[in-house]
């Protein structure tokens, strides 16, 4: 791991603090010097090491990250630049290069393959906790699920970590990242740990 690293956090609306305050709980469990960078710039995404694209609503966070002109800008750091990115609940619909869906309130990155269907858990009052198993850990994860997306189907270089009943809920591809579910909701740091990982 390296001494310091900067992660941003796309800081236009959604689970932000939440996110910060799980990733500097990560930065002492690791020992690192880690600081946290809420994007809401072009500049901004020039001084990161990885980035987070938090839960929210997807089409809020990719309309507004297309006229400030971030959303360019960031598939070019993201493809050229190889930068580590993470996704959850709505940023893995905006990290997908198609939804189930022709939704076009919602301006996706396109950079991971894969399909994603909205709300495929049901709405707010649906919301759940359920322990699944990540291809990554050896024991369960305690997985927050609110108006969770699924990731119908993945193609390419990118592989499923972890599903529950045939609906995949998280999914990598290189050094990026799609959560359904809210890790940052949990005082679990293994997913963090993980993604701080790929930002060495």
């Amino acid at each position: 791991m390296v001494n310091k690293t900067n992660i941003g956090i796309i800081g236009i609306q959604g689970a932000i603090s939440e996110h910060k305050t799980i990733l500097e709980k990560t930065y002492q469990e690791i020992g690192i010097k880690g600081t946290t960078l809420i994007v809401r710039n072009n500049s901004d995404i020039e001084k990161i090491d990885g980035l987070i694209i938090p839960g929210g609503e997807s089409s809020t966070i990719s309309k507004v990250l297309k006229k400030n002109k971030m959303k360019d800008q960031l598939v070019r750091k993201i493809i050229n630049n190889d930068l580590p990115v993470m996704g959850t609940c709505a940023g893995s619909i905006i990290l997908a290069k198609k939804t189930g869906e022709e939704n076009k309130k919602v301006h996706q990155l396109k950079v991971m393959d894969m399909e994603v269907k909205r709300n495929a858990f049901g709405r707010q009052s649906s919301s759940f906790e359920k322990k699944i198993n990540i291809d990554l850990f050896e024991k369960p994860y305690p997985a927050v699920f609110i108006r969770a997306p699924s990731i119908e189907r993945v193609w390419g270089s990118c592989k499923p970590l972890a599903s529950i009943k045939n609906k995949i809920v998280m999914a990598k591809q290189n050094k990026k990242i799609a959560i359904s579910f809210h890790p940052e909701l949990t005082q679990d740091t293994r997913i963090h740990r993980y993604f701080l990982n790929q930002c060495q």
